[in-house]
């Protein structure tokens, strides 16, 4: 499926329902340090960390998952401030692409510096439940401004209508700097290709899904069950 072909789709259909790299010089900084500071773009994600660290984790998301806002009141801070910091585990964070709704968060998760990511991502994730109570009583009205107009127009009625501009406020964005984030179509669609492309790869079935070092970890989905299986990997 061509790529438009393949975001109009997503956005129609369910309706109802992430190379910014580190210099040299930064490298150079954070070795023996601490790499909690140290953002890198992928491609549909995120990386935490050291990117050459020797135990690679991979998480797979979606905004609109409400055992990822679990997991990532448990298990988000713990990999952030106890194993990333030590250069030894790197974590990325990569997004599923489940519904209009989610790919608006992703994009808005995705907007300005790659280092504003970690902390887009927690305020969406802090106000999860909130925001969901509200795609969840949805009107038809509502759902209706997220199926029909142009894509720019179907984002900002999901941002309008669940508050997301207030979210982005928050994180010192101005409604303009939303709004073109919310426009960049060659973004939305890049996320909903990679989406796809992880889906096909890995074999994921749901969220959050975790990948060890290059390995799925089947029946892997909370903080409790990945925690000794990321300790037996250092």
């Amino acid at each position: 499926m061509k790529k438009s072909g393949l975001l109009k789709t997503l956005l129609i259909a369910t309706a109802g329902t992430l190379a910014l790299g580190a210099s040299a010089q930064e490298r150079s900084v954070l070795k023996g340090g601490n790499w909690a500071a140290m953002v890198t773009a992928t491609p549909g994600g995120h990386l935490l960390g050291n990117p050459e660290a020797k135990t690679k984790l991979v998480e797979f998301m979606s905004y609109t998952c409400s055992h990822c806002a679990t997991f990532a009141r448990e298990g988000d801070g713990a990999i952030k401030l106890l194993y990333v910091p030590t250069g030894k585990v790197s974590y990325e964070i990569r997004h599923l692409v489940r519904d209009p709704v989610d790919l608006t968060a992703v994009l808005l998760t995705h907007c300005g510096d790659a280092k504003k990511f970690p902390g887009n991502h927690e305020a969406f994730m802090v106000s999860h439940g909130e925001w969901m109570e509200k795609a969840h009583h949805a009107t038809q009205a509502q759902r209706s401004r997220w199926q029909f107009g142009s894509i720019r127009a179907r984002f900002q009625a999901i941002a309008s209508d669940l508050d997301f501009y207030d979210i982005m406020e928050s994180r010192g964005y101005s409604r303009v700097q939303t709004d073109l984030c919310l426009s960049d179509e060659a973004k939305a669609n890049e996320l909903a290709n990679s989406s796809r492309s992880n889906i096909e790869t890995y074999k994921l079935q749901g969220t959050p899904s975790f990948v060890l070092d290059g390995t799925l970890l089947e029946g892997t989905h909370a903080w409790n069950a990945l925690q000794p299986l990321l300790d037996g990997a250092l």
